[in-house]
Parts: structure tokens; sequence; C-alpha cells
């Protein structure tokens, strides 16, 4: 009777726990900063490109990296990795947290 208790416990921890993790989705859009967050680079143009706009933006401004997917803004947990793609179309896995509109990022990927 004891292993059954226990497995059925172990059990109901481990529901519990997946069921209150956010799942894990994939967004594509572009990387670009929340001073241009749909990609207009046209009112800072911080330098003769999208992208140079983009890490200038970060870097001079305190702007934030985000993904802008073509309709929606998403702010981006991780602050380092995107400066690579600035101004690419990308693929990032991870978690939303709709109330903020922040992925936890596990990975970005250039987009195929």
């Amino acid at each position: 009777m004891k292993p059954l208790i226990l497995s059925l416990a172990i059990s109901l921890v481990i529901l519990a726990a997946l069921t209150a993790a956010p799942g894990q989705r994939k967004f594509t859009g572009v990387i670009t900063d929340s001073m241009c967050a749909t990609a207009d680079h046209s009112h800072m143009r911080m330098g003769p490109t999208d992208a140079e706009c983009t890490v200038a933006c970060v870097e001079a401004h305190g702007a934030l990296y985000v993904l802008y997917d073509g309709k929606e803004v998403y702010t981006l947990s991780d602050q380092q990795t995107p400066e690579k793609f600035a101004g690419k179309k990308v693929t990032v896995m991870g978690a939303l947290d709709a109330k903020t509109m922040t992925i936890k990022v596990d990975s970005i990927t250039a987009a195929k």
C-alpha cells in the first residue's frame, strides 16, 4: 500500500508542476528595440541600417530588445543574445508572460 500512495503522491506533484509551468511556444518575428517597436526605424534612424539603429537605441537610449511579429511586440527576457540578430527575422522559443508581454527566452535562432 505504501508504494502505491508514494507513487500517487509523486504523480500529483508532477502534475501540479506541469500545470503551473507556462508552456513553451515558438514565436517568429524581427528583433528590434522598444523605441522602434514595430520595426519602423525612420523616426530614430540611429544608423544606416535597421540593425544598427536597434543596437544604438539599446546602447545609447536604454531601449530593450523586443520581438515584433507583425502584430504584437514582445519584450525578451534575454537582453544579450538578441544583439547579434538585430534587424533580422528570428524564431524565439520560450514561455510568454501574457501580463507583461515578456517572453522568457530559451533560444533564439535565425528564421528559416
